[in-house]
């Protein structure tokens, strides 16, 4: 596409939002000179710098820029599993400069702790942009070669297996307990923040096994890390000699899926204009590649559909932490 109809779509995309925020009139005379967006947008991103999601999400940034005529920053606040970006959409005005990361944790903790934010009315969802390969992993020189061996391990050595994870309540602990529960086994969990961190503790014996998701592609690639089992519902096309759990007989699929979203009360025309910049930079060519690095594949959703599948995810979860014991107690 040329740069002339780049301008050109951009001026739409403004267009729209100022119809709807009633700064343009329908007969086209200017009402207001602020047109959305008018200055930098900051897309908050729940991990720490230089994970495999934050580099992605960087990217999709700097692509949606282009769309949007404005600079996408890119803010991290990693931490508590994935949330610390919630509390910062739920005090942001709701005018489109803030947008974050929805990961899968933000409808999972507010059944397991008790939380100030509440990811269904603290939002208004954007976009659902993809979801994640997950996979339980060993250092290459590991005696441990299968899912089997890591169950064995546990059972002959009670209180020794040590486990990590990206945090305490996300997807690969919660799989973690549910696959441990279901033969009467235990382990000591490991919480890590950031990916990279993570991996180089596996790789280098301080903890046994590890879950984590994305970012960890590269490391089984060269060979520093060996991938045991997958959490997809088919096994991936990138390692189609690894497993997945339902072949091993668990009933287990997680993905994770992931979008964006803005504050609560997001104009109409706002969310427009961020969901056709974001969408045109999804599709992007370098972004498809970038997620391919990971094993990861668009999973796209528009706002009335990706906000109806948060709601369903918020209920699923509380059907899993039911299921799990984790409930969180009191008032």
């Amino acid at each position: 596409m040329s740069l002339h109809d780049r301008i050109d779509r951009r001026g739409w995309l403004r267009r729209a939002a100022a119809l709807a925020l009633g700064a343009l009139p329908l007969g086209g005379a200017m009402a207001s000179p602020e047109i959305f967006p008018s200055r930098p947008v900051t897309l908050w991103v729940p991990w720490p710098a230089g994970g495999a999601t934050d580099v992605s999400l960087r990217l999709l940034a700097e692509l949606a820029s282009v769309w949007l005529g404005q600079p996408v920053l890119t803010e991290n606040r990693g931490g508590a599993g994935g949330t610390l970006a919630m509390p910062v959409l739920q005090q942001a005005r709701p005018d489109g400069y803030t947008v974050a990361q929805m990961p899968q944790p933000v409808f999972r903790v507010p059944h397991t702790q008790k939380v100030l934010w509440d990811p269904i009315r603290d939002v208004t969802p954007i976009i659902q942009v993809s979801g994640v390969t997950f996979g339980v992993l060993v250092a290459a020189a590991s005696r441990i070669r299968s899912l089997d061996d890591l169950f064995a391990f546990a059972r002959a050595r009670p209180g020794e297996l040590t486990i990590a994870t990206n945090g305490i309540g996300t997807t690969p602990h919660m799989v973690l307990e549910e696959l441990f529960t279901a033969r009467g086994l235990r382990y000591i969990h490991v919480p890590y923040k950031g990916t990279a961190e993570q991996l180089n503790a596996i790789a280098g014996g301080q903890v046994m096994a590890g879950v984590n998701s994305t970012g960890f592609g590269p490391a089984v690639d060269t060979g520093t890390l060996r991938l045991l089992v997958t959490f997809g519902a088919e096994r991936s096309k990138r390692w189609p000699e690894v497993p997945v759990l339902r072949e091993l007989g668990f009933d287990i699929v997680a993905k994770s899926p992931f979008g964006l979203a803005g504050p609560r009360g997001l104009p109409p025309g706002v969310v427009t204009v961020l969901h056709e910049a974001f969408k045109k930079a999804m599709f992007d060519q370098r972004f498809k590649d970038e997620l391919a690095k990971y094993d990861q594949e668009i999973d796209y959703l528009g706002p009335q559909a990706y906000a109806q599948s948060c709601r369903e995810i918020f209920v699923q979860e509380r059907a899993m932490v039911d299921k799990l014991g984790l409930a969180r107690t009191g008032s």
